[in-house]
């Protein structure tokens, strides 16, 4: 259901698919990203990956999506990250919201534990958009995008 006036907080209905599963929360007030726990154990060897559930589905509401974004903590301390980070979840999706894991780390295996905070959730607008195709972009006029990646240095 829609933000119903600017001052209230966005409202996402979510479903609690397992005993155990933990609603998205934020660790302080004012954080971006809602924190995913997992409902699972797992083990990620040495340049490992598993798919670890978190038992919880979610209706973002339209307009939205949802963005999984690796734990800054967990890739530091154990270079652990997401296979496929920002991972995206589109407004009509209704299943349990999963994070693939991957162990960075070539010397040590990482145990992922249930209740274990594995990933975070940030929403943000997804606007509607009608692509034209035109001969020529305007607005451009430094040159910009012309060289490729890597063309503005170091």
């Amino acid at each position: 259901m829609p933000r119903m006036s600017p001052d209230l907080p966005l409202r996402v209905a979510f479903r609690l698919l397992v005993p155990g599963a933990c609603a998205p929360a934020r660790a302080h007030a004012g954080d971006a990203g809602y924190d995913l726990r997992s409902v699972e154990a797992a083990e990620l060897g040495p340049g490992g990956r598993a798919l670890v559930g978190t038992g919880v589905s979610l209706a973002i509401p339209a307009g939205y999506a949802g963005l999984v974004l690796p734990r800054s903590g967990l890739a530091v301390k154990h270079g652990v990250s997401l296979v496929n980070a920002p991972g995206l979840i589109d407004s009509g999706y209704r299943g349990e919201i999963r994070v693939p894991l991957i162990n960075h780390d070539l010397g040590e295996t990482f145990r992922v534990e249930p209740g274990m905070r594995v990933a975070q959730l940030v929403l943000v607008r997804a606007a509607d958009a009608a692509f034209v195709e035109v001969e020529r972009l305007e607005g451009g006029t430094d040159g910009r995008g012309e060289g490729g990646f890597g063309s503005s240095g170091d």
